[in-house]
């Protein structure tokens, strides 16, 4: 069992709860689904971010000289692909300085493991603090296998932040990667024996892209 489940950030705000609700219905079409991903990642990712480091910087008002407070750019966003696509428009409104790196894995339909077919960062990542990205945290494989590929390219600061999990995949991440705050819309009851999300929402990707 995982002990540092301080580490876990469950969403309780009642705007993300109602849009994740409309998300989870079968009927809920296509583009309504891709505007819902995209608004309930813009309220997890200002939380995910409330964090981040910033510098003082001398500013003028219309009125006199002040201190205000800057951002360096030093973040990543790196989304899981297909269906961690869905998150990064709202992620880019919060930073729009972000760099955006991609990382593509899929999960054997037999023995449900990642396997990578692709990853493409940005040359400077190792001094980034990165975002994972994907909708869903189920078995927890893919995201602990991207996690892991950004820490073999020197990245120290890595946060994840995802719509719907469950506690098997929260154990999965957090048993391989203690130092990482997960960031979570909703923790849902358990995984079926095709590692869907109970009750989840489905397929992510396929709703996303209208692929069903």
């Amino acid at each position: 069992m995982v002990e540092n489940f301080a580490k876990l950030h469950i969403m309780d705000h009642p705007l993300i709860q109602h849009k994740i609700t409309m998300l989870r219905m079968k009927d809920t079409n296509t583009k309504d689904f891709r505007q819902l991903v995209n608004e309930i990642a813009l309220l997890i990712g200002y939380e995910a971010t409330r964090d981040l480091p910033v510098e003082d910087i001398e500013i003028e008002t219309p009125l006199m000289k002040t201190v205000g407070k800057k951002c360096p750019k030093q973040v990543c966003l790196t989304p899981i692909l297909r269906a961690g696509l869905g998150m990064v428009d709202a992620m880019l409104e919060l930073i729009p300085a972000a760099k955006v790196g991609h990382i593509g894995l899929y999960r054997d339909p037999k023995t449900f493991e990642p396997v990578e077919y692709y990853c493409k960062l940005p040359p400077d990542v190792a001094e980034r603090t990165v975002i994972v990205l994907d909708p869903m945290l189920a078995t927890g494989g893919s995201a602990s296998a991207a996690i892991s590929f950004l820490k073999q390219r020197g990245v120290s600061k890595i946060k994840m932040v995802n719509i719907i999990g469950v506690p098997k995949g929260v154990e999965t991440v957090l048993e391989a990667h203690p130092d990482v705050d997960i960031y979570l819309g909703a923790l849902d009851e358990r995984l079926n024996d095709h590692a869907y999300i109970l009750p989840g929402l489905g397929d992510a990707g396929d709703r996303l892209f209208g692929t069903l």
